[in-house]
Formats: C-alpha cells, structure tokens, sequence
C-alpha cells in the first residue's frame, strides 16, 4: 500500500474514533427520555387516582407514556450497544492502521549496512559500521524517501573520512575507519545521523573550491559555518578526483534535496574529537514511542521513555537543601554528581495541585531524572503513573509552547496529553533556577474577580480537532468554568436546539466538516433562542475578509490562533458574560 495511502488511512480513523465519541450523549439523552416520560406517567396515574372524572383520560395517558418510556430505553439500549461494537471495529481499524504506518527503521534502512560493507570491501578498506536506533518505529515512506539520500551519504563519508591504517594509528585512532548510523527522536523532530571518526571537514580545501567556483568572493568571509552550508551546492566537491565514491559533487545535494522535500534540514558539522557528521532534522509527524506518565498540576504529561534515567521515590527530610531548593544526589564517592530538583509545575507555569488533591504524601519527593542537555535534570512530579507505547502526533498548532512541547501522545479513548521535551524542560529549569522568566505552558491565569464571577458559566467549545478541543477545555475549566464540546456545527446545533443543558458562550472554529463556524453562526443568529448568545470564532483564518465576514454574521469577538493568548481569550470571555 503506498505510503500516503497508509497516512490518510491512519489519519481517517482518528477522525472517526473522534466522530464516535461524539455520539455517546445521544444514549444519555434517550434515556433520559425514558425516565422523563416514566416520571410522568407515575404523576399522570397519581392524578387519575385523585380525579375519577378525569381517570379514564388519563390512565390511557399512563399507558401511552409507559410505551414510550419502553420505546426510548430499547432505543437507548440499543444506541448503546451499536455505538460500542462501532468504537471496538473503529479501534481495530486504527491499530492496523498504525501498524501499516509504522515500521522498525531497519526494515527499510538495515540494506544499506550491507551495501557499504560490499562498497568497503571493494574498496579494500576496513570500516566498523555502528547502527543505533533501527529499531525505532518511523513512517515507511518517510524513510522510504531517505534511503537513497543515506546511502550517498553513507558513501561519500566512507569516501572523505577514509585515512591509511598508519595515518589513523599515528592519530591514536583503530585502523578500521568508523561509520555511524543513527536513528533518533529529538523533541518533535526525526534525526538521522551518518557521521565518521576520519580527519573532519577540511575547511580549507572547502574555501578554496567555493571561491574557484565563484560561491566566495575573494574577500567575503569564510567562517566554518557559512563554508560547511556551501558543501550542499549542486556539484560541488573537495575530492581530488572522481571515482566510484565521490568527485562527481552531487552526493550532499541530494541530501540537502530530500530534507527540503520532506520539509526539514540537513547541516554537516564536525565531529570531537575528530570526525564528520551529517544530520537530517525532519518533523516526526507519528511514530509510537514509549512514554512515562506523569501528573503535574492536575495534569497529566508524557516524558520520552529514552530520556529516563531513573524513578525515585524519597524523604524530604533526608534531603539537602541549598539557595532554597532540594538537592539530589546521585551516585557515590568522587563520581557522585547534586542536582536541583525543580518541580514540573515550575517550568510549565503552573500552580500545584494540593496534595491530598494529587493523593501523595507531602513528605515524600517523587522525581524523575531525565538525560537532557548533556547532562540531567531532576524533575519533581505530583505522581508517576505507567510507562506505555503510544502513538505521537505532531504538537498542537497553536497554544503550547513550541519549547517544552515535543507532541501530542493519544491515551486510550482517543484522550490525548501533551509530550514533553527534555531538552526543552532542562534550559527553562536553568533559566528558572537563574532567576529568569520561565514562561509559560496553555493554562488558566490566577483568577480575577471578574473571572471567579462568571466561573459557574458553561461554554460550548466547538472544533473538529481534538487537540484543540481537550486543549480549550483545560483552559478553560482551568479558569473555573464548565464546559461542554462538539466535533462539528452542527453537532454543536443539534446540541443546543435538543437544549440539553443551559449554554452561556460558544467558542467555536471556523473550518469544520458539515456545517463550518460561520454556518453555526449564520443558524445560531436565525435562532431566536440563541440570536443573543455570546459567540467567539477562534480560527487559523485570520484575513481581513474572513474576519470581516464573521463580525457580519454576528461574532461578538474574533480571534485568531496564529497569535493566540490565553489571557486575551479569558478576558474576552469575561467581558462578553
């Protein structure tokens, strides 16, 4: 199956777990039909006990608000039972669906080991091939795209990085010539590494070749960084002569080709103590990936498994404290290295949760210590939950902050919880610990006496993504309203004329599938029940005539997600209850 068969194939069955899960109050709401019209016949059978006038009327009333009250558990029982034997297919859809997406890295990258072993051995040179990280689960045309671009880069490190055996042990280096391939998932991004432990860029060699051709001119700078972008010229190459390796200048070009297409970079750095190293950085749009579970807040937040190093479980009391903050030592002797712990909830801007909210023992410190920034960060949580393999989907779009998030992990029951990165957590904890702002994450603001006034509200969130979704609504029960959502307009239509619970605000998206943003509006407007009823559009459609089109049809606010603040969105609300 082609690869972007199997993308939207994957994609469509999140969007139909989501549809689904929509369709869960439509069985509340016929058996609360059910015991409606069951109350009533209770009270019509009381009255034609009271009332021997009036008695035939209304026993034969009873009896038809008895059927009735039949009709709408089956129906009820019924809706129940379809829509979990839909859920449960939907689920397996999902997971094979996955499962075709996804595949172990060596399935498609493990021949090109065996290619420049032959290349090698051709050759007459030695190499020692280090492949890391082939077991990790990527996309198959993501990695399909890559392969030819790996392998010149594979050859052309085998071809530059080479040295004589007595060159290499005069450097104090083995006489095989070491070749690295690794796959890695670094915060929201796939990283593909080749890298050599041979003589390095040769920078001059590359300055000398740039002003030849004319990239250079003769009196222009020629600092590493600006000489090692040159190398991914069309045609360009420092080898003295063209064999069967390189010389024909096209081998980094086409790296740099592919990176483009796949939206990402590639940079050629060199390597310490000695070497070259070629990266691809490419945004990961799914990969499973095994996460810790933690609680932060009230919240519940996934850390790359790769990136823990430890769980501990200790007495504060026990622990040493320094400048105020907890210190935690790890190892023994000489080798024992302090680290602060820093609570989760710091970095993400966030009041912690109370402890017997969060159900932990205040005298006991739960950390997790993280590998991040070439060193550790010890990072205090409220609890550690498990350690599961889930499906990563890119990082909402708007809302969270693209520093310390890596990506969106989906929980069972299509529940999604933002994943963390390490590298992320570990410089705002040091900017933190320096006494700098440490921003903050999507969460609700201290609240404001006009915030604590209307905090009985309920909101109607409506948006066809459920990132965006669960992420509005912890905002916003977060600020201490109640809040309702819909997939789609005329979900939240439907909802609102069926006039379930009382609404007070609707904050919905503009591009939605069967009725979009501003047909809700244009309906809610038509609606005398709702013509009054406080409306935000919150889209990505930020043009002038979109907003003008909104404000038409009756929005009373309108805002857009490329500059989205929280806060003007709290206050908003605020002013328009």
């Amino acid at each position: 199956m082609p690869g972007e068969a199997v993308e939207a194939l994957a994609r469509a069955s999140h969007d139909l777990t989501s549809t689904l899960a929509a369709q869960a109050p439509a069985a509340e709401g016929l058996a609360r039909l059910a015991r409606l019209a069951r109350d009533m016949r209770v009270g019509a059978e009381a009255l034609a006990a009271k009332s021997d006038a009036e008695a035939p009327a209304l026993r034969a009333l009873a009896a038809r608000l008895g059927g009735f009250a039949r009709e709408a558990a089956e129906l009820s029982r019924r809706q129940a039972a379809a829509t979990s034997a839909i859920e449960g297919a939907a689920f397996r859809v999902r997971t094979e669906a996955e499962r075709l997406a996804l595949v172990p890295a060596e399935t498609v990258l493990g021949p090109l080991a065996r290619s420049i072993r032959e290349t090698a051995r051709e050759q007459g040179r030695d190499v020692d091939l280090d492949l890391r990280g082939l077991d990790l689960p990527v996309e198959r045309g993501l990695l399909q795209a890559l392969k030819d671009p790996l392998l010149h880069a594979l050859r052309n490190a085998l071809s530059h990085g080479w040295q004589s055996p007595e060159i290499r042990r005069a450097a104090g280096k083995p006489e095989a010539l070491r070749l690295g391939l690794e796959v890695a998932v670094r915060g929201s991004r796939l990283q593909v590494t080749v890298a050599d432990d041979g003589p390095g860029p040769d920078l001059a060699r590359i300055a000398s070749t740039a002003r030849a051709r004319g990239l250079l001119a003769p009196g222009e700078a020629d600092d590493p960084e600006t000489l090692l972008r040159l190398v991914f010229e069309p045609g360009f190459s420092t080898a003295e002569a063209v064999d069967t390796l390189s010389g024909r200048g096209y081998g980094l070009s086409v790296a740099a080709d592919a990176a483009r297409q796949l939206l990402g970079s590639v940079r050629l750095e060199p390597r310490e103590p000695a070497g070259t190293a070629l990266v691809f950085s490419l945004p990961l749009s799914a990969a499973r990936r095994s996460l810790l579970l933690v609680e932060a807040g009230g919240r519940t937040y996934a850390l790359p498994g790769g990136a823990v190093e430890r769980l501990l479980r200790l007495d504060r009391a026990a622990l040493p404290v320094a400048m105020g903050r907890t210190i935690l030592r790890v190892g023994d002797g000489k080798a024992a290295t302090n680290h602060p712990v820093t609570d989760l909830t710091e970095i993400l801007g966030q009041a912690p949760a109370a402890p017997d909210a969060a159900g932990q023992d205040p005298a006991i410190l739960i950390a997790v210590l993280l590998r991040a920034g070439g060193g550790r960060l010890a990072l205090g949580v409220e609890r550690l939950h498990d350690v599961r393999a889930l499906l990563v989907l890119p990082a909402p779009s708007f809302g969270s902050d693209p520093d310390l998030i890596a990506g969106t992990a989906v929980l069972p029951g299509d529940v999604p919880v933002l994943v963390l990165d390490p590298e992320g957590l570990a410089a705002r904890a040091s900017a933190t610990s320096a006494g700098l702002s440490a921003g903050t994450m999507a969460q609700a603001p201290r609240s404001t006496t006009s915030q604590r006034a209307t905090a009985r509200a309920t909101i109607l969130v409506v948006d066809d993504s459920i990132t965006t979704r669960t992420l509005e609504k912890g905002i916003l029960e977060a600020a201490g309203y109640r809040v309702v959502v819909c997939v789609d307009g005329q979900d939240a239509l439907d909802r609102l004329r069926a006039e379930i619970e009382p609404v007070d605000l609707v904050l919905a998206d503009v591009e939605m599938p069967r009725l979009d943003g501003f047909g809700l509006l244009k309906a809610l407007r038509a609606d005398p029940r709702f013509a009054r009823l406080p409306t935000i559009l919150m889209t990505s459609r930020g043009d002038a005539a979109d907003v003008s089109r909104g404000l038409d049809l009756g929005a009373d606010a309108y805002l857009t997600k490329q500059k989205f603040d929280q806060r003007h969105l709290l206050d908003t609300i605020g002013q328009l209850l």
